[in-house]
């Protein structure tokens, strides 16, 4: 099994050149969106290490922090999709209270 390495924009990137960037970069590129909806947190980050097993390239997640679901996650192929994913979770969640 590969591992493979994305940048943000899901262009591939070598393993000294992932662990480069990740040296110096800041949160702010790893974070894609942070919403708290009542006593839960939805963080939605970049994780660069592709995390899909089925062919499918997933370099992006939402996690749940709190509540019911509590570190339930999904994950995304592309920052759009991320991007989208958790304006999904979050009206999940605030239509959920």
């Amino acid at each position: 099994m590969s591992i493979d390495y994305y940048d943000k924009q899901g262009k591939p990137l070598e393993r000294g050149e992932y662990f480069d960037l990740l040296a110096k970069i800041d949160r702010d590129y790893k974070r894609v969106a942070v919403t708290e909806a009542g006593d839960v947190r939805i963080s939605t980050v970049w994780l660069g290490l592709d995390h899909g097993y089925d062919g499918e390239v997933l370099i992006f997640e939402t996690m749940q922090f709190g509540g019911q679901g509590d570190q339930d996650c999904e994950r995304y192929s592309t920052l759009e999709e991320a991007e989208e994913g958790h304006a999904a979770w979050v009206k999940r969640i605030r239509e959920g209270e």
